[in-house]
């Protein structure tokens, strides 16, 4: 994870796209930025995909998405699978739903034709498949009939997702289409945003943990390693700390990788989540990796965090 020179991404996603004016026109496509993308599928900045220029189709609209990725690479696998369900690795041949459409001049399966239920379908498969069922995902909804179509699909199968996987809805709160909820003037700007335009692009959710790491590592408070007790030496390992406001409890990651899965340890290489030794608050890997990412790989990311926004003058001072 760390010899890349880049921290975790605050956000990368794997989104499913729909046309407005022909609903059972589908594609599925991964972005870091949402809101930048369905303007370059809606040919309103440049970029978006041939399959979605075609301007009887526009404008397209995102309807769910997953999110929690480490990066771009991640994405693009599960993004690759969930468009290639016929002939994913990443699906065991035993447990796969969709099937090859015959065969393409050159020999090769060719993909079905995707629909709002096959998309679906297999998108429940792929998160409880081994290659992806302890990543830290989140499932969203953007479209009510979507969410729907989802919870009746989960009620067809035996086999239900973890319970840490999020499924999260935020549906339009009326007259206000995707493409135009995001708005830089009027003081309603805050209220029109939703859907896409809600999601964290960047770091700023992170403030508070970080401010609190940036404290602990910069005076070298870390102390002892909750879990094993041991003195850390300051800057002489991989340390990660406690991410709940008021717990400073900080540790080896691998000490706290061990806490975390606990009797899982013997089969399970990443955790998922558990609780701090220290505060019993919860704790999430993921939140742990990408604080020490940021923290070790995102020097400039931090310092853009953390730096405080200039103070506004007001019209009687610049009179002045």
């Amino acid at each position: 994870m760390f010899a890349l020179s880049k921290p975790i991404p605050p956000l990368y996603t794997v989104y499913i796209l729909r046309s407005t004016v022909r609903n059972a026109s589908l594609y599925i496509g991964s972005t870091p930025n949402p809101p930048r993308r369905l303007k370059q599928h809606n040919g309103e900045v440049k970029g978006g995909a041939a399959r979605t220029s075609r301007s009887k189709l526009r404008p397209w609209e995102m309807v769910g998405l997953v999110s929690g990725f480490p990066g771009m690479v991640a994405a693009l696998k599960f993004e690759w699978a969930l468009t290639n369900p016929h002939v994913s690795l990443h699906i065991p041949s035993t447990s796969r739903i969709s099937t090859a459409a015959g065969r393409k001049r050159n020999g090769r399966p060719r993909r079905p034709r995707h629909t709002l239920t096959s998309i679906l379908s297999n998108l429940h498969l792929l998160l409880r498949v081994p290659s992806f069922s302890r990543w830290p995902l989140n499932l969203h909804f953007f479209a009510p009939e979507v969410h729907e179509a989802w919870n009746k699909w989960c009620d067809t199968v035996d086999e239900p997702l973890r319970d840490t996987i999020r499924v999260l809805t935020d549906f339009n709160p009326g007259g206000t289409s995707q493409r135009d909820s995001e708005s830089s003037d009027t003081e309603n700007e805050v209220e029109r945003l939703w859907g896409i335009h809600a999601l964290p692009l960047d770091y700023a959710p992170m403030r508070t943990y970080v401010t609190k790491t940036q404290s602990i590592y910069d005076f070298e408070r870390e102390g002892d390693c909750i879990v094993c007790k041991e003195h850390l030496e300051p800057g002489k390992g991989l340390y990660a700390t406690c991410p709940n406001t008021d717990c400073e409890g900080t540790g080896h990651i691998s000490c706290w990788s061990r806490h975390l899965l606990g009797k899982e340890a013997d089969e399970e290489i990443i955790p998922i989540s558990g609780r701090c030794p220290k505060c019993k608050g919860e704790v999430v890997w993921v939140d742990l990796m990408k604080e020490m990412s940021l923290r070790i790989r995102g020097v400039k990311e931090v310092e853009k965090l953390l730096k405080k926004p200039r103070k506004r003058k007001t019209r009687a001072e610049s009179n002045i």
